[in-house]
């Protein structure tokens, strides 16, 4: 699946303005392995351990990017990290996989200004996903509210190491980030 998402990217040319290029720098190579097995060790309430749980409940694997496409995947900083953090991005604003869920991480990224395509997804999103699950919609706006106002309250979270910190609890590392 990583494969897919890396070369949709380099394919549409997705580009971030020169100011979300500079704050991705600390990043620049972070790419650790991700181990579920593993982060279903940490006791409950961490954020390894929420991720995990996370990632199994909706039959979800971390992002993998085969080694033939490392180099693309190295030229393309923001769209291998924003990969790798959308399900992050889930746990942590405490979004579900649902549409409603979806446009709430939507928002969020595209209120923390990581790209003009995800303003233009949003935008899409907006108008295509109270269609697509009619019975969804006062919590699709809802969740592109409450995405928004989190985008506005938190630190730029596409250049956190997040994978640094799984034996956090949960609610420690929403607070560090400013997220309520």
């Amino acid at each position: 699946m990583g494969d897919i998402a890396i070369l949709k990217s380099e394919f549409f040319g997705t580009k971030v303005s020169s100011t979300v290029a500079s704050k991705l720098q600390p990043i620049v190579g972070y790419y650790p392995a991700i181990d579920l097995n593993q982060l279903n060790q940490y006791p409950q309430g961490t954020f390894g351990r929420e991720y995990a749980n996370y990632m199994q409940a909706n039959q979800l694997k971390p992002l993998n990017i085969s080694p033939e496409l490392e180099d693309i995947a190295k030229r393309n900083l923001f769209a291998l990290r924003y990969l790798v953090t959308h399900d992050i991005f889930h746990v942590l604003l405490d979004f579900d996989t649902t549409y409603a869920g979806e446009i709430g991480v939507l928002a969020f990224a595209a209120t923390q200004n990581y790209s003009k395509s995800l303003q233009i997804s949003l935008c899409l999103a907006r108008l295509l996903y109270p269609i697509l699950a009619p019975q969804q919609i006062k919590a699709i706006f809802a969740n592109l509210e409450k995405g928004r106002e989190l985008g506005k309250k938190a630190d730029f979270l596409l250049g956190y190491r997040f994978e640094d910190y799984w034996e956090e609890p949960i609610d420690h590392l929403r607070k560090k980030l400013r997220l309520p």
